[in-house]
């Protein structure tokens, strides 16, 4: 199976951070670090949120019973 062989070669990603785990560990570097990631991607979330809506207000207003 070559598709197998390719994915065992692949490197793994590793995780920026991870709901609910632990804290202990961290340094203050890391708690900036992932503070700022995590700031950045509700931001990227919010801006998807606001494109999401006004497709759906646009789709909505051809759709509208007149």
């Amino acid at each position: 199976m070559p598709g197998f062989i390719e994915e065992e070669n692949r490197p793994l990603l590793k995780v920026a951070h991870e709901i609910g785990q632990d804290l202990y560990t961290l340094s203050l570097e890391d708690f900036d670090e992932r503070i700022a990631m995590l700031k950045a991607e509700i931001a990227r979330l919010e801006e998807a949120r606001k494109q999401k809506a006004t497709q759906r207000a646009a789709a909505d207003s051809i759709f509208v019973s007149r």
